[in-house]
Order: C-alpha cells, then structure tokens, then sequence
C-alpha cells in the first residue's frame, strides 16, 4: 500500500522550522495523532497553518503549550486564550488570514499558482505591505499562494493505494492541505483494502498522499478519546 509508517517514522519526517499545514476545524477533522506525537517529538521553530490552533491543551494547542511553534498562519485564533496570551506576550507570532483567503491561499499552493486578487480585507490593516490592484473601479489586494514542507491531514479511511474519505464534514481544511506541501502524511482511523471505497466516493486520491499512520483514537458520543 501507500507506506503505511509509525508515529516515529513520521516524525522523522518534520523537521525543525518546517512549515506545517495541518487540516481541521476547531477540533473537527484534526489528526489528533500526528499532532500529539509532534508535541512530544521537541520540534521548534515550527510555522503552522492552520483554520485555528485548536483549544487549550487540545489539538494544536498540544503544539504550543510544547514550545514547538514560532508563528501560526490561521483565521480564528481566540478559540484558544493561550494562543492570544502567546502573542500578547511576544512568544508566538501570528498572521491574521480571513477564512477565505486562506483556503484559497492553500487550493492555489497546490494548484502551482503563485496567487491571486481579492477584495477581502483591502483598506484594512491586513492589506498594509500589499500590492494593490483596481479592477472595475475597486481595489483589490495581491495574496500569495501558501504551500508546507509538511501536511498532516485527517481522513476516516485510506485504502491500500492511499485513497482517503472523510467523515462528512471532517473534510474541511484536510482536502486542500493534501495539496499543498512537499510531503503529506494522512492519519486514518481505518484502512481498506484497494476496490472498498467506490471510485466515485473518493475525496483525495492516491497520488497526493505520501504516507499514512492510524490513528490512536476512537470515536465516543460524537467526540475523538485516546484508546
């Protein structure tokens, strides 16, 4: 199949200042996992892009409390108060990238464009350093494209070949991710063997995903614990 690694195996992977795109919404499809491992693993100087940096002593809160960040590329931020106490304090840099920015960002890095025009949030501190451009009489701001050394991307099943399906909107941010970098570990909950998943059911194929490890936790009353 796919190489199917071990946690240690993928951390061999990641290296310190390595940028990290890592999928998920809040705490939804969040490869809990990989996450934990790297937290342990003493990386630094890590960059991560991610919707948010999960909670307190969650997800990607694990990576934070560890000291394994130097910056975090992402759109909502106050989920977890010891991020913004971290950059309040000058121990975590921040880039503010409103949502949809930066799931284009993230689809044009693993498109091969280097970037793209828009609206949202030209003629706000966001846009300051900027190129500007005026299309039909409005201004618009030059955003580049974002790509990782590293994606950790969450996915319910791989089969054999590397093929991954989601957990209905557990996709979210994981589809794009898988695009975007060098190298893309999927962590699943469940490998099939290669014909299980219809063709038609597929979300990332084979070909974006370089290595996949299984997950450590199950599902309980809607919520991922630790086996």
């Amino acid at each position: 199949m796919k190489k199917l690694i071990e946690i240690d195996e993928a951390m061999d992977l990641i290296k310190n200042g390595d940028t990290l795109l890592v999928g998920g919404f809040g705490m939804s499809g969040t490869p809990l996992t990989l996450i934990d491992a790297i937290a342990k693993s003493g990386k630094q100087n890590l960059t991560v892009v991610s919707n948010n940096l999960g909670e307190v002593g969650r997800g990607l809160g694990k990576l934070l409390d560890a000291g394994c960040l130097k910056k975090a590329k992402g759109s909502y931020f106050t989920t977890n108060r010891e991020a913004v106490r971290a950059w309040s304090e000058g121990e975590l840099e921040i880039e503010l990238i409103p949502q949809g920015t930066l799931a284009e960002a993230v689809r044009c890095g693993g498109a091969g464009i280097a970037g793209f025009y828009t609206k949202t949030a030209a003629g706000t501190k966001l846009a300051e350093g900027k190129e500007e451009k005026v299309f039909d009489g409005e201004t618009y701001i030059l955003e580049r494209a974002i790509k990782g050394n590293v994606s950790i991307i969450k996915g319910l099943k791989a089969d054999t070949l590397g093929n991954v399906i989601y957990d209905h909107t557990a996709r979210n941010f994981n589809v794009g991710m898988a695009t975007a970098s060098d190298i893309v570990i999927a962590e699943v909950d469940e490998i099939v063997e290669t014909g299980e998943i219809p063709p038609e059911d597929v979300v990332t194929p084979h070909l974006f995903i370089d290595y996949v490890v299984l997950n450590k936790y199950i599902k309980k009353g809607g919520v991922y614990v630790e086996q």
